[in-house]
């Protein structure tokens, strides 16, 4: 029996994802080449922010690599569609939020040059940082601090800690949404939208 090209087209899918799901960083390295492209052109034209549209492939390509059964997804390219989209949704409607927040803080904010209140609100956020850190997984928290407090690349975490420079991404993605779901619950608005702009940066 003579197969077109789409059903081709799925069997090779079928066989990426098998491959994905046993930890097969080469498949992952060339579906994340192949769609990566069109995954940050679509998050682009809707969120307008480069940095954005970054987040939403990682996300996209996080949530491949840490799912359960991906090798019963039967179209791997409709499934990316649909996390891109949905992950573009959700940055969109944080970032409305977050524009509010400057607008409000913008308007109620009162020029002072109280440097106590400024140094005990300072004092307060990065206390809230550091636990939210502390409650990290061990290697989450360890890769967090390598890469944002020592300053180093991925590869250089990867060879200090004799892992794959892929999982050095995959915790730093996950401890960065850790921290920024923890943050986002604090009542304190000027405090948490002055740590989400400080640091989480890119």
């Amino acid at each position: 029996m003579l197969m077109n090209s789409a059903d081709i087209h799925k069997i090779d899918e079928k066989l990426l994802a098998e491959r994905i799901a046993a930890r097969d960083e080469q498949a992952f390295r060339w579906l994340y080449d192949r769609y990566r492209k069109k995954i940050y052109t679509y998050a682009l034209r809707i969120l307008k922010f480069e940095d954005r549209a970054e987040d939403v492939v990682h996300e996209v390509f996080l949530s491949i690599w840490q799912h359960d059964h991906l090798e019963q997804i039967d179209n791997l390219e409709s499934y990316l569609h649909v996390v891109a989209r949905n992950s573009t949704l959700r940055l969109l409607r944080r970032q409305q939020l977050e524009m509010k927040a400057s607008r409000e803080l913008a308007l109620n904010w009162k020029e002072t040059h109280d440097e106590t209140e400024q140094t005990i609100i300072t004092h307060d956020a990065q206390k809230l940082l550091q636990r939210a850190i502390d409650f990290l997984p061990p290697q989450q928290r360890t890769v967090f601090r390598l890469c944002r407090e020592e300053g180093l690349k991925y590869k250089e975490v990867a060879e200090r800690m004799s892992i794959s420079q892929l999982t050095v991404k995959t915790h730093m993605q996950q401890a960065l949404r850790s921290l920024r779901l923890s943050l986002q619950k604090h009542n304190d608005l000027a405090v948490v939208f002055m740590l989400l702009n400080i640091f989480f940066k890119r």
